[in-house]
C-alpha cells in the first residue's frame, strides 16, 4: 500500500509539473532588453544557458552531470540517474549604462528567464523539456539633427521604438550509445513576434514619416550534440562535447508600413510592403572541453561559431522593402568557466557551497551604416548553495552575477551588471519504499 501511494503521489507530482511548463509558455516573455543595438538583426541573442552554468559565463557544451539540465548540449541529458526527476527555473535583471559623447543615461530591465525538466525514460536515456529565450528585442530613444553645427535650432527629430523578441519551448532527447559516447537532439518550437517603429517629423511639425516593421514567426529549430568522456585517472574525466543546428527559412512574412501625414492639410497615406518567406536562421556550430576532478572542480571552455553572414536579411533602402546580403556577418563567442567545490565529504554546509566564475568575448553578428557592431567582453562569478531539508540536500539555490561590455567606434557604449536566480529542484521522485 505504502508503495502504491508513493507511485501516485509521484505521477500526480509529474502531471503538476507538466501543468507548470504548459502555464509558462503561455506567459512566458523575454526577460528584457533596453540596448538600442537589439534593433539590428532579430535582437540581443541569448546564451540559453540555466542556472549552473551562468555562474561559468555560459559554459556548458562539455558539461555532464546526472544533477542538472543542460540544454546548451542535449547529449548532456544521458547522464541522469533512475531516481531523480529535475527542475530548474530562473529570473534575471539587470541595469544597463549607456554612454554616447559623454552623455550618460541608465535603464533597468528583467522577468522570468527560462525553465527547463530533465527525467530518464529508459537506462542511459534522459528526457528534457523546457522554456528558453531566443533573442530579445526592447530600445526607445530619439535622434535630433540640427540646421547648422552649433546651433539650436532643430531639423528633424527621430523616434525609434521597438519591442518582442523569440522564443524557444524544446523536447530533447540524450542517450548514452556506449559508455564514452553520448549523443543528444533538442527539437524546439521557436515562436514570437518583433514590432519595431520609426517617426520623423521635421522641424515645421507638419509632415511625419511613420515606418512601421513586423515580423511574426512559428517554425522549428534543430540542435545535435555530442560528448565524448575520456577517463584521465580514477577520479579525473576529459570530455569533449560538439553541437551542430542546421540553419533553415523560418516561413515568416515580414511587413513593412510607411505612413506619410500633413497635419496641415489632414491627409494620410500609407504604403505597404511584404516580403515573403524573408526571415532565417543561420547554421551554427560549437565545441568544447571539460575536465573534472571527483566532485570538488570543474573546468571548461567552449567555442561557438554562427554562420549569419549567409543569411540575408530585409532592408528598406528608400525604393522598396527586399532582402538585402551584407547586413549581418558570422557571430564567433568563446567563453571559459570554472566551478569549484570546498569539501564535498564536509558536514557544514560552506563545504558543499558550488563556487564559479567564468569570462567570455564575442563578436557581433550584424554591420551598422556599413560598420562592425560592438564586440562583447563579459565576466561572471556564481554561487550553487544547497537547499537542506529532511531528506535530503540535492535541491540547490543558484545566484550568479554578470558584468558585460559591449562597445565599438564612435558607436554607443553600453556597460551592464546582470543578476540572476534559479532554483534546480532535484529530489529522489521514484525511489521503492521498503517495508521491514
Amino acid at each position: 500500500m505504502i508503495f502504491l501511494r508513493n507511485k501516485v503521489q509521484n505521477m500526480n507530482k509529474m502531471l503538476v509539473c507538466l501543468l507548470m511548463l504548459v502555464m509558462t509558455t503561455t506567459a512566458y516573455s523575454q526577460s528584457g532588453s533596453r540596448s538600442p543595438y537589439s534593433q539590428f538583426g532579430v535582437g540581443d541573442l541569448s546564451s540559453q544557458s540555466v542556472g549552473f552554468n551562468k555562474g561559468m559565463n555560459g559554459v556548458g557544451l562539455a558539461m555532464r552531470k546526472g544533477n542538472e539540465v543542460n540544454p546548451l548540449n542535449p547529449a548532456s541529458y544521458s547522464a541522469i540517474d533512475s531516481l531523480t526527476m529535475i527542475f530548474d527555473g530562473g529570473l534575471s535583471g539587470q541595469i544597463t549604462n549607456f554612454e554616447e559623447q559623454g552623455k550618460k543615461v541608465n535603464a533597468k530591465s528583467g522577468g522570468f528567464d527560462y525553465f527547463t525538466t530533465l527525467f530518464r525514460v529508459y537506462k542511459h536515456l534522459g528526457v528534457s523539456v523546457g522554456v528558453l529565450p531566443y533573442s530579445n528585442v526592447g530600445y526607445d530613444y530619439t535622434e535630433t539633427s540640427y540646421d547648422q553645427l552649433g546651433t539650436d535650432k532643430i531639423k528633424e527629430v527621430t523616434g525609434y521604438t521597438g519591442n518582442g523578441g523569440l522564443n524557444q519551448i524544446y523536447v530533447g532527447i540524450g542517450w548514452q550509445i556506449v559508455k564514452p559516447l553520448s549523443v543528444g537532439v533538442n527539437l524546439s518550437y521557436l515562436w514570437g513576434d518583433i514590432h519595431q517603429e520609426i517617426e520623423g517629423a521635421t522641424s515645421a511639425y507638419s509632415n511625419t514619416l511613420f515606418r512601421e516593421y513586423e515580423m511574426s514567426v512559428s517554425s522549428y529549430k534543430l540542435d545535435f550534440g555530442a560528448q565524448l568522456t575520456l577517463p584521465l585517472a580514477k577520479r579525473d574525466f576529459l570530455t569533449v562535447g560538439a553541437t551542430f543546428s542546421p540553419g533553415h527559412n523560418l516561413h515568416s512574412d515580414p511587413v513593412c508600413r510607411m505612413i506619410m501625414t500633413n497635419s496641415s492639410i489632414t491627409k494620410s497615406d500609407t504604403t505597404s510592403f511584404k516580403i515573403n518567406n524573408g526571415l532565417s536562421i543561420p547554421t551554427s556550430f560549437g565545441v568544447g572541453l571539460g575536465y573534472s576532478h571527483a566532485n570538488k572542480l570543474r573546468l571548461g571552455a567552449d567555442f561557438q561559431l554562427q554562420k549569419w553572414g549567409s543569411v540575408s536579411y530585409p532592408r528598406f533602402d528608400g525604393n522598396g522593402y527586399a532582402l538585402k546580403d551584407g547586413l549581418l556577418k558570422d557571430r564567433m563567442t568563446v567563453n571559459a568557466g570554472v566551478e569549484f567545490m570546498p569539501n564535498p565529504n564536509s558536514r557544514k554546509l560552506l563545504g558543499h557551497v558550488r563556487f564559479r566564475a567564468g569570462v567570455g568575448y564575442a563578436t557581433p553578428y550584424y554591420y551598422i551604416n556599413g560598420q562592425e557592431g560592438p564586440k562583447e567582453l563579459s565576466a561572471s562569478i556564481g554561487f550553487g548553495i544547497p537547499i537542506a531539508n529532511g531528506y535530503n540536500n540535492r535541491s540547490i539555490l543558484n545566484i550568479s552575477g554578470q558584468y558585460v561590455h559591449r562597445s565599438a567606434d564612435n558607436l554607443l557604449t553600453e556597460n551592464t551588471f546582470r543578476l540572476c536566480i534559479g532554483l534546480t529542484f532535484n529530489e529522489r521522485w521514484f525511489a521503492k519504499w521498503k517495508i521491514e
